[in-house]
């Protein structure tokens, strides 16, 4: 089994190094680049595993790389590096694509275990296709859902969140745990996106009237179907 490929793109010569040899001491196949074009580049020529992508970066910054990439690769696990002052940006790196992120300055050992975490989440979703959801099929890995033929594409992140309420399908998904889970904290700001994310799915799922998501109010979202 070959080890597995990391795409790392940092501008920052000194922590680009630091992060690729400790990366490399344990057995990651680790590619550097300072900046998202040769980033991209690299992405094209040596099909990494996972990205790890920071958001600052000269000629093409992570975000616009992100969704550059998630447009041809709706799977590769993508986690952002921000500075402190960027992590309002941080929902705006989940629309495009990023699974995690991780605020700098951040520990070797943080970052390895958000790294597999990400890589055992993906071959497990290799085991989601094709959920049934009332009429229709939901492919979590394809993030499409589709009713009589009629396929719709989910984002990332109304994917993410279909599958959550459907493994609690009529059971009451708990708002603090989803915010935690998929926005990182549960302000304000946070709670508002995901009543935004619930309202788009209501509207794709709406063809089956059997489906419902309603919700408890103080509680969370419940699945009905």
């Amino acid at each position: 089994m070959h080890n597995l490929k990391i795409l790392l793109a940092e501008d920052e010569a000194s922590l680009g190094m630091i992060v690729k040899e400790s990366l490399e001491s344990r057995n990651f196949e680790v590619f550097l680049a300072k900046n998202g074009v040769l980033a991209y580049e690299m992405y094209q020529s040596e099909k990494p595993d996972i990205l790890v992508l920071d958001v600052m970066m000269p000629e093409k910054d992570g975000f616009t790389l992100a969704k550059e990439i998630r447009a041809e690769n709706k799977h590769i696990p993508i986690i952002f590096l921000t500075a402190k002052s960027q992590t309002k940006d941080v929902l705006e790196g989940f629309d495009h694509g990023g699974n995690d992120y991780l605020k700098k300055p951040f520990s070797m050992e943080e970052l390895i275990v958000r790294i597999n975490a990400l890589l055992n989440r993906t071959k497990q979703n290799k085991n989601t296709e094709n959920i049934l959801i009332g009429e229709y099929i939901f492919n979590f890995t394809k993030q499409t859902i589709t009713y009589q033929e009629e396929k719709t594409t989910l984002t990332h992140r109304e994917s993410q969140l279909l599958f959550y309420l459907h493994q609690q399908k009529n059971e009451v998904l708990d708002r603090t745990f989803i915010l935690k889970k998929l926005w990182k904290n549960d302000d304000f700001f946070s709670t508002r996106s995901m009543d935004v994310f619930i309202s788009k799915l209501r509207k794709k799922l709406q063809k089956d009237p059997n489906i419902q998501i309603i919700n408890i109010r103080g509680f969370g979202y419940k699945l009905i179907c």
